[in-house]
């Protein structure tokens, strides 16, 4: 298995000291040197050894540069084993970037090598980079510095959901991410992808700057395709689709990327919900029972509650195996289209749409594709790879878009 080789000048090992290191690795095809300011008081690239290899340097202003410029070009080898070659200082060091700025996809190999505490160059390198918070603030200071991919951040917005709340439906455009199927606004971070906790944190910043709910954190569903709901201030559950709560100023969020984040609003309760709803969670409630959680929980009456569908796959693309496709025609035969298909296409939104109205939620209370008189808050995420991402179309390696929904707190005139 090919693997990226980089060598650590910056936390204890001087250019001279690393000759020895580079002579048994510069024949392999992905050797890079980190350096970074080091780079500039130092001769590390007119070492003999370098001479026609293809030792690629790292000589970037930060660590947090060079390193996430490793990335890039990792990522664009398709490589996800790293070998590293460093002190003890410098993997206590890298880590911390690792744990930031990569994910469980990568594999890190850290080749311990002493510090020759006989040269006055080593021992002058070591124990400058400061770890823990400084790292997190240099790493948050560069993704912040970078442009936007594929234009500004933009929302979806639904006409139903009164003033008094803010929300929205997030699209792809806007944020920092790079792999093409998580660019750029990417909301989820999962070990099983490229997309780093710093990065997707600062796609978050970027979109509660443009939304208005900055520095408020998003409070996700804990998805695991099912019905459960958490009424926030209880004790939280390892895992939920739905979340509620009255508490002005808390942003709760829904992901998707082919499901349904839906939302939820009592204006005259002022108690706000929020689902993740795929063809599983559709099948087990979890849109009613987010509904039975805001009556149960804060008195609210279903008649008040509006509910918002975001961006979400289509039954133009959406099909299942007939047993399942089955469950939805039990529903309403018009949930399936063809159901004699070895694959029926099938409508979850539909289903949705009828639960919910059979849970007495009134129509004209339900923003979705049915509802043709006001802008559109639910096209298919299959159908726009340009606007937003999909599993369906884009395979296990997709992005993230959420719907978000906060209740706003009334503020004293002066």
């Amino acid at each position: 298995m090919s693997e990226a080789v980089l060598l650590d000048l910056i936390h204890g090992f001087c250019s001279t000291c690393c000759v020895s290191l580079l002579e048994e690795r510069a024949a392999e095809p992905h050797v890079f040197l980190l350096c970074g300011h080091y780079q500039q008081n130092n001769s590390c690239t007119d070492t003999s050894v370098l001479s026609g290899s293809s030792v690629q340097v790292l000589d970037f202003s930060s660590t947090a540069e060079c390193l996430y410029r490793f990335k890039q070009t990792v990522d664009g080898l398709n490589l996800s084993l790293v070998t590293v070659l460093t002190s003890p200082q410098g993997r206590q060091v890298l880590r911390l970037y690792q744990d930031l700025l990569f994910t469980a996809a990568y594999t890190f190999d850290y080749k311990v090598m002493s510090v020759d505490s006989t040269c006055l160059s080593c021992r002058s390198l070591a124990h400058k980079d400061p770890p823990g918070e400084r790292v997190h603030e240099e790493v948050c200071a560069l993704l912040q510095q970078l442009p936007a991919l594929q234009g500004d951040v933009t929302t979806l917005a639904s006409s139903l959901i009164p003033d008094c709340f803010g929300h929205g439906f997030s699209t792809r455009t806007g944020g920092v991410s790079y792999i093409p199927t998580l660019s750029s606004l990417n909301l989820f971070s999962s070990s099983r992808r490229r997309d780093p906790r710093a990065v997707v944190q600062e796609n978050r910043r970027r979109l509660a700057l443009h939304a208005g709910f900055h520095p408020q954190p998003l409070h996700f569903v804990k998805v695991n395709h099912a019905s459960d709901v958490w009424v926030m201030g209880k004790a939280e559950p390892e895992s939920y689709d739905g979340i509620v709560t009255n508490q002005s100023e808390v942003v709760l969020a829904a992901p998707g990327a082919d499901c349904m984040p839906v939302l939820f609003a009592d204006p005259v309760s002022m108690v706000i919900g929020a689902a993740h709803a795929g063809w599983k969670g559709t099948l087990m409630g979890v849109a009613m029972a987010t509904v039975e959680a805001m009556v149960t929980e804060f008195g609210c009456q279903v008649s008040n509650i509006i509910v918002a569908v975001g961006p979400s796959v289509g039954a133009c693309c959406f099909t299942l195996g007939r047993q399942q496709a089955l469950d939805f025609h039990r529903i309403h035969p018009n949930c399936v289209s063809d159901l004699q298909s070895a694959r029926p296409h099938v409508n979850i939104r539909l289903a949705n749409r009828i639960l919910l109205e059979q849970g007495g939620i009134l129509p004209e209370h339900i923003h979705d594709d049915m509802m043709t008189d006001r802008s559109c808050v639910t096209p298919c995420t299959s159908c726009h790879p340009e606007a937003f991402f999909s599993h369906v179309r884009d395979g296990i390696n997709f992005g993230t878009q959420v719907g978000f929904l906060w209740i706003k707190s009334e503020k004293v005139q002066p």
